[in-house]
């Protein structure tokens, strides 16, 4: 009974998975440009990807559980998995980050957009920061003395 609930719950992350990442391949040919492609392939894949390494997780639980034994070759497929779960997380958001931020800066348009927030305007307006220090007008600097009188 055990068994048949685990082979449930893998295959539906199974497919779970696999729907993710298809609808991630049809994100990135359907869209418009490249902030909206980045989009669909890191948000989809990632969460894809979840489910796909959740299911090899759960196959080297249900294999572990019911086998009795301890096999080195399934807890150590379910331990590498859970790492490259770990490494996916952290290096698809930073990923998307970095190629969208050099898209900006490249000069990449928002397919559609009317107001971009983080452009910069052609040609900023010189101001002069107001010292809090007054200076006196026609002071002329006086020399340092090197000596020191003691009396």
């Amino acid at each position: 009974m055990l068994g048949l609930v685990f082979d449930i719950l893998i295959y539906l992350c199974l497919i779970i998975g696999v729907f993710f990442n298809l609808l991630a391949g049809v994100g990135l040919l359907r869209f418009p440009d490249v902030y909206t492609r980045l989009h669909a392939g890191t948000k989809c894949t990632t969460f894809g990807s979840i489910f796909l390494i959740g299911s090899v997780i759960l196959f080297g639980l249900r294999y572990w559980m019911l086998s009795g034994t301890i096999d080195n070759s399934q807890s150590i497929l379910a331990i590498h998995a859970g790492i490259a779960l770990a490494a996916i997380l952290l290096t698809n958001p930073t990923g998307a980050h970095a190629i969208a931020r050099a898209a900006h800066r490249s000069g990449v348009k928002p397919y559609g957009a009317v107001v971009d927030m983080l452009e910069k305007p052609d040609k900023p307006e010189k101001t002069k920061k107001k010292s809090s220090v007054r200076r006196k007008k026609n002071v002329e600097k006086q020399p340092i003395n090197a000596t020191l009188e003691v009396e």
